[in-house]
């Protein structure tokens, strides 16, 4: 029996069957299935991940935007501007580490997330990291 915790056209995570030591977990972002390469997480890394997210989260961690006047849309695209890049400097490298989210291992390793504070909200950007998973949207 699949349980569904949250909303699939804001934020969501899904974790379905078992499969040995794996679970399906599916993850939405304004409906859009994040989890479309992979969904089978190892239970035990996969949970202490989203714990640590959990932590940081609760004790008020995460910033705004680094670059004033910046929605976080365009601050995404700025901190992806030279990513993985040779001329991506150790100090681009760190801001952009510092904002980065969904590190889930495979399950997600298919798309980049950063995550912006805006007083007591959170506003999480994405991109897929493969064109075909866009469905002909850019």
């Amino acid at each position: 029996m699949a349980v569904v915790v949250g909303d699939r056209s804001r934020f969501a995570a899904e974790a379905g069957e078992w499969d040995a030591a794996l679970r399906r977990v599916d993850l939405w972002a304004a409906g859009q299935w994040l989890t479309c390469d992979d969904n089978m997480a190892f239970v035990e890394q996969f949970r202490l991940a989203v714990l640590d997210t959990a932590i940081r989260l609760r004790c008020g961690q995460g910033s705004p935007p680094p670059f004033d006047g910046l929605s976080p849309e365009a601050a995404h695209r700025r901190l992806m501007l030279h990513a993985g890049d040779d001329d991506e400097t150790e100090a681009e490298y760190e801001l952009r580490s510092r904002f980065s989210a969904l590190r889930r291992g495979p399950t997600t390793d298919n798309v980049t997330a950063h995550l912006f504070r805006d007083g007591d909200r959170l506003a999480i950007t994405l991109r897929f990291r493969r064109q075909h998973h866009l469905g002909g949207r850019p």
